[in-house]
This record gives C-alpha cells, sequence and structure tokens, in this order.
C-alpha cells in the first residue's frame, strides 16, 4: 500500500520553501486501527507528508531529474493531534546540504493556526526515473499545484 500524504501544494520558491495541505478524511485506512473508535492521524505520517513535499521540492528543483527519500529524523517535536476533517498546513525548507547525495530539510505541520509537529530530517537523494515515470510525475505536479488542464 502507498500513501499519498500531499493533497495540494499551495505554494512554492525555488531554493526558499515549498508549501502544501493534506486533508484528513474519516476514510483513511489507518484512521481504523489508530486508535480504534478514536481516531487519529499518527505522527509519524504527517512526518512522511513532509517528507514527501520535501521530494516535491527536489523534483521542482531539479527539473523532475531528482527525488528525496527521507531516512533519518535529526529533531521532532509533536504538539498536538489531526483529526478527521482536520486540514494540516505544511512547509518545508531546505537546510545546508549535507553533500551532493543528502539534502536536510525542516519542515512544521499546523492544523488552524496550532503547531503540530516540527521536524528536521535528512534523506538520499536518488534519480526520479529510477522510482517513477518523469511524465506522470510532472502532471501530478500540475494537479497538486492547480496547473493542469482538462483535456
Amino acid at each position: 500500500m502507498r500513501f499519498l500524504l500531499v493533497d495540494h501544494i499551495t505554494d512554492w520558491q525555488s531554493e526558499s520553501f515549498i508549501k502544501g495541505v493534506k486533508n484528513i478524511a474519516m476514510s483513511e485506512d489507518y484512521l481504523e486501527f489508530h486508535f480504534p473508535k478514536t481516531p487519529v492521524v499518527p505522527g509519524v505520517l504527517l512526518l512522511e507528508a513532509m517528507a514527501q513535499l520535501a521530494g516535491w521540492f527536489e523534483a521542482k528543483a531539479s527539473d523532475f531529474k531528482r527525488w528525496m527519500l527521507m531516512n533519518k529524523i535529526t529533531k521532532g517535536s509533536f504538539y498536538g493531534f489531526a483529526l478527521p476533517g482536520d486540514q494540516v498546513e505544511m512547509e518545508v525548507r531546505p537546510l545546508v546540504a549535507v553533500g551532493t547525495k543528502k539534502r536536510a530539510y525542516q519542515g512544521i505541520a499546523g492544523i488552524g493556526g496550532r503547531k503540530a509537529v516540527r521536524a528536521e530530517f535528512e534523506g538520499e537523494v536518488v534519480e526520479l526515473s529510477q522510482l517513477e515515470d518523469i511524465a506522470e510525475q510532472k502532471r501530478f505536479f500540475e494537479i497538486l499545484t492547480r496547473q493542469f488542464r482538462l483535456e
């Protein structure tokens, strides 16, 4: 199973930041088990959403040649819960490069103006073509940024 945890990319600036949202629906599979009869989004999935946003940042910055795969969380703090019906607003900023094959990012996620998660994480930079079809990813980026045209 693959979770796509970025529903909309709302803003980005090359070399500076990327912002996006994750809308939490009661029908999300993981809510059935976390926790039974008290659905709460696992904090680690909010971290994964920020990592996916960082992947989109890397893809856009490299004209869809690269992607970032998170492999280390260097700092992480959880401040509250995300519940069904919430819209999680995320912002990810690159930190100083760790090398040519690694990147570091700082992310923050909030709900209705309150902080939910703050983290710093690192990841390996890989060729996007090894993971996905580049044309499909460009089209998906257009959909996420609302730049697509119905044909």
